[in-house]
């Protein structure tokens, strides 16, 4: 592992609590140290309180907080008098701990201090780096895990035994401290959990993790044998039908829709290849914070998706009749899967929880085989007991349970055609709004800067190619696990021409693209649908030309009937797979690329209008915008319309030739 510190850029970070930063940042950088808000850091200094009197303070990661992206916000700064006295206290719970050390903060508007805080408090040096790193939890993680770091790191780094975090940890680290000389010290080695390093100078602290850790990372190395590198297999076939089964089984066990994300590397694939897998993967996570997002132990596939998850479930429910104590049980779900020959399946309720667990899963399955490989009797995590305890902890619980409600649509994966600009448009964004993973499809290339504006996905495709379309679909269904909501926008507005002189190609261009491309949709997306969860939807976009069609707009307006009619079919089909199928009449749309200026004036000079009298042309006298429609097709694909099928919605203000 190389040291990133540069002189140069250090420079351009002031006083203590920016050198903090900066190394801090500098630990976040590396996945193989920290992820996704592990680990802490921290500083002491002097500084003055609100009467202007010197303080002694220490500035302590603040809880929520990432090391890779914090700012001196993310410190809390917190008297060292308070946290010293805490230290000396023989007993303090941990609602308790949380309240004394906010109340000891110098500044109340800052996060809350690591649990960690009273445990950097009592190390005496400046700076306290502290990491999970992988390779130094895989030293741990056997069965002569102490002898092991004994012989590595020598005698300036001291062995801590496994002990619940927070006040537990921070007692036996004083007391053990008090043993020995604190500056004979380069740091502390904590058994299954991680490491720290310490020093006054903060560049000094940074390079002796980096240095431990390097040790730790060869001693790895030589153990797993020269020239040790994961196995890998590429996938045979891809079961997308089975992730899209499993996915949904997942979110049924778990009550909310959830993102599966599928990796089928070749490393994962050979992971999930191991005829040894479903006992390797189920022994225990890296460390013991990872469990409140992984769980304990992941689902192994077998060859029925739905016994391996009731099993899982099960299993899960004993897990924790055994070891509860006046604890609520939490959902019965795996929070990830190991998919024999398909690779690693990690879940989230949203794609940042799902990338969140893949990250974290990732280093888990690298790590367990390196240390199996490297150490008699393998990789060895915790006790279900001692993993128990951290799942349930209130305090890691509480940070969890952070975020408030849940969007409508979140965890839900939904394609919508025709994106690119207007009405889809739209819809694609009143759905992203409501935590739908949105993928547009469009022939337009402009659609890739549209669904990066919202944070979706694109996919540029001609929906009248078969081939195109099921690339498209597979795409989805391996990148997020299903789909749940279809919303089949895609048209074109032929040129208007009575019947006696319409061209044939117009004709049949409008029904390939205003009917058939959305057969084709239908046709290939109705397998994941029936596996959808939140209640799968289809919503079509119709035209008000279905129930009052004018002359000279055959093509189109037969199409969009045609439409309807295809509406309708679907939602008999349909309803028993529990998937509704509705369609939505927008008219008088007018923020539209079809619409220009020019477009407008001409149209209301006919009616002898002026423009704005024209836009709201209809019953209730009001504009339709696109996101007007954007917003009831997110209504009718939400549990809103859930006993709605087969309806036909207009969005035009009212229209007497419709009514």
């Amino acid at each position: 592992m190389k040291s990133l510190w540069s002189d140069k850029e250090a420079r351009k970070f002031k006083g203590d609590l920016g050198k903090r930063v900066y190394t801090s940042r500098l630990l976040g950088a590396n996945p193989e140290l920290v992820l996704h808000g592990g680990g802490n850091t921290s500083v002491k200094t002097k500084e003055k309180d609100f009467f202007g009197d010197p303080v002694d303070v220490i500035h302590v990661k603040g809880s929520g907080w990432d090391l890779g992206t914090i700012e001196a916000a993310g410190f809390a700064p917190v008297r060292m008098d308070a946290l010293l006295k805490l230290a000396m206290l023989d007993e303090l719970s941990d609602a308790e701990m949380v309240k004394q050390q906010r109340a000891a903060m110098l500044d109340p508007s800052a996060p809350n201090a690591s649990i960690e805080a009273i445990l950097h408090a009592v190390i005496p040096q400046k700076f306290v780096d502290h990491t999970h790193a992988n390779a130094v939890v895989a030293l741990t993680n056997h069965k002569e895990g102490k002898q092991t770091v004994k012989d590595v790191f020598g005698d300036r780094m001291l062995t801590i035994p496994y002990v619940m975090p927070g006040f537990e940890l921070a007692l036996e680290v004083a007391r053990a401290l008090e043993k020995v000389n604190p500056y004979d010290l380069d740091g502390l080695i904590l058994m299954n959990h991680g490491i720290f390093t310490f020093h006054d100078d903060p560049k000094k602290s940074y390079e002796l993790m980096i240095d431990y850790v390097t040790r730790a990372e060869l001693h790895l190395s030589k153990a797993s044998g020269k020239g040790f590198k994961l196995p890998t297999a590429k996938v045979a076939k891809e079961d997308f039908a089975g992730l899209a089964e499993l996915r949904k089984g997942v979110s049924n066990l778990r009550g909310v829709p959830v993102i599966a994300r599928l990796d089928n590397s070749p490393e994962a694939v050979g992971f999930s290849n191991r005829k040894d897998v479903a006992k390797l993967a189920t022994r225990g996570p890296l460390t013991p914070d990872h469990t409140i997002r992984t769980k304990r132990v992941p689902v192994v596939i077998g060859k029925d998706i739905g016994k391996s998850l009731q099993k899982f479930a099960s299993d899960y429910a004993k897990y924790f009749e055994k070891y509860a104590d006046g604890e609520t049980m939490l959902s019965p779900d795996p929070r990830w899967a190991v998919f024999p020959g398909q690779g690693v399946v990690s879940f989230g309720a949203s794609v940042k929880e799902a990338e969140v667990i893949q990250d974290i899963v990732t280093s888990t399955w690298q790590t367990i085989q390196k240390t199996e490989a490297g150490f008699d009797g393998g990789w060895k995590a915790l006790p279900a007991n001692k993993l128990f305890d951290i799942e349930y902890w209130e305090l890691e619980q509480a940070k969890l349970a952070k975020g408030g409600a849940a969007p409508i649509h979140q965890g839900k994966i939904a394609i919508v055609t025709g994106s690119a600009a207007g009405i889809g448009f739209a819809c694609a964004e009143s759905l992203s709004e409501q935590g739908a993973k949105v993928i547009g499809i469009d022939l337009s290339p402009e659609i890739t800067d549209q669904m990066a504006r919202i944070g979706g996905d694109a996919i540029i495709a001609n929906l009248t190619d078969d081939v195109a379309v099921i690339a498209a679909v597979q795409q989805i269904v391996r990148d997020y696990g299903g789909i749940d909501i279809v919303v089949s926008n895609a048209g074109i507005f032929t040129a208007g021409a009575y019947l006696d002189n319409l061209e044939q190609s117009n004709w049949d261009k409008s029904m390939a693209v205003n009917l058939t491309s959305h057969q084709k949709l239908l046709k290939y997306t109705i397998p994941y649908l029936k596996q959808g969860t939140g209640e799968p939807a289809v919503v079509l976009v119709g035209s008000r030309n279905v129930n009052a069609p004018g002359a000279g707009a055959a093509s189109y307006s037969c199409a969009k009937a045609g439409l309807t009619q295809l509406c309708r079919v679907a939602a008999l089909e349909l309803a028993p797979e529990g998937v509704r199928c509705n369609i939505v009449h927008p008219d008088a749309v007018f923020d539209t690329k079809l619409w220009t200026e020019e477009n407008l004036k001409r149209s209301a000079e006919r009616y002898n209008m002026t423009v704005d009298e024209y836009k709201t042309r209809n019953l209730l006298k009001t504009e339709i915008t696109s996101k007007d429609v954007g917003n009831m097709v997110a209504a009718m694909a939400s549990p809103l319309f859930g006993k709605t099928t087969g309806a036909q919605i207009p969005v035009d203000g009212g229209n007497d030739r419709v009514i």
